[in-house]
């Protein structure tokens, strides 16, 4: 068949498709139609798998980093939760984890950055974050805000470790270039020991407001709140907990909204069945830490007898909502 008579095209160009192709690689266009697919799915695609960091197997290699390197010598010591199938600083296409540890008597020296971040306090006592000036106590289910541009440090005054789980807006940055730190010029940025922050979130209330119709309902959710923004804890990224009673499934639903699930206390299983239709069963106990993608249909049980489950999630629900992408499902 005859190339097609193009005004201004030479025949030499057109004389074939693959030669078409490869001669306007050198023009800087490439063909919408080969890839449109991709760009317009007919349903969500997200690059993140179902992935999962049992604590048991995690907390060895954390703690080993602790003889490798300093706090001060890493500045940050963590252990970042890649998504198998994509690369740091993705934990899911827009929510970036790692798990941080403090030893007594260290001190995470003072910085600050574009990036909004939460930390959801596992395991110690005694640890700090000092948030502009304000020193917020770490006790165990605590969730701890370092707003954007903020100055932090972090310490421990305690006789063990301290870790907690870090979340971050961080993915966002790599399509929006402009993240970046600045060093404060020592290593503690002065501050006094606060009880009563907006940056701070201790469990107790949390639990509670989760338990409050344990009686009569098998399943509750508690959405983190900031006096800052009103409904999220960020414009970016926010927190959220839920409970599961004993012996208890919760009904599948899906969303436009990927989670870093973290186990507070108890013990199940997540059944996950992603946006291409794989179903997963991941088990989990306390402080394990699972990944799920946008647009997975999830229901959670709790396989223990008598006690609740209790799960705290970070979340993108704010920058989703923001966008207008929110949808959601009851299956």
């Amino acid at each position: 068949m005859a190339a097609p008579n193009v005004p201004g095209a030479k025949s030499s160009t057109l004389s074939t498709e693959d030669q078409f192709y490869t001669d306007i690689v050198s023009k800087n266009v490439a063909p919408l139609w080969t890839v449109l697919n991709r760009m317009v799915p007919p349903k969500p695609n997200p690059s993140s798998a179902v992935a999962t960091w049992p604590y048991e197997d995690i907390r060895p290699v954390l703690m080993q980093s602790g003889i490798i390197v300093s706090a001060e010598e890493a500045e940050r010591r963590v252990l970042m939760l890649v998504n198998p199938t994509m690369e740091a600083p993705y934990t899911t296409d827009t929510i970036y984890a790692g798990l941080q540890l403090i030893l007594p008597g260290e001190t995470a020296p003072a910085h600050r950055h574009v990036a909004f971040a939460l930390r959801f306090i596992v395991e110690g006592s005694r640890g700090f974050t000092a948030v502009e000036g304000q020193k917020l106590m770490m006790e165990r289910g605590d969730v701890i805000l370092t707003p954007s541009w903020h100055w932090h440090d972090h310490g421990s005054e305690g006789d063990g470790p301290m870790v907690w789980l870090d979340g971050l807006d961080l993915p966002v940055y790599r399509f929006l270039p402009v993240n970046f730190a600045e060093n404060y010029e020592e290593a503690r940025y002065p501050s006094e020991l606060s009880d009563n922050s907006n940056w701070k979130f201790p469990w107790a209330p949390v639990q509670a407001a989760l338990d409050e119709n344990k009686e009569t309902e098998s399943y509750a959710r508690y959405d983190y709140k900031s006096g800052e923004h009103g409904k999220h804890l960020s414009k970016t990224i926010s927190g959220q907990a839920e409970r599961v009673s004993a012996g208890a499934t919760t009904k599948r639903v899906r969303e436009t909204v990927s989670f870093v699930y973290h186990v507070y206390e108890g013990e199940g299983f997540s059944t996950i069945v992603t946006p291409d239709g794989k179903e997963e069963k991941i088990q989990w106990k306390g402080k394990d830490t699972f990944a799920v993608p946008a647009w997975s249909a999830i229901s959670h049980t709790c396989t223990q007898k008598s006690a609740s489950a209790y799960l705290f999630a970070v979340n993108d629900r704010p920058m989703i909502e923001s966008l207008g992408l929110y949808k959601k499902e009851q299956l």
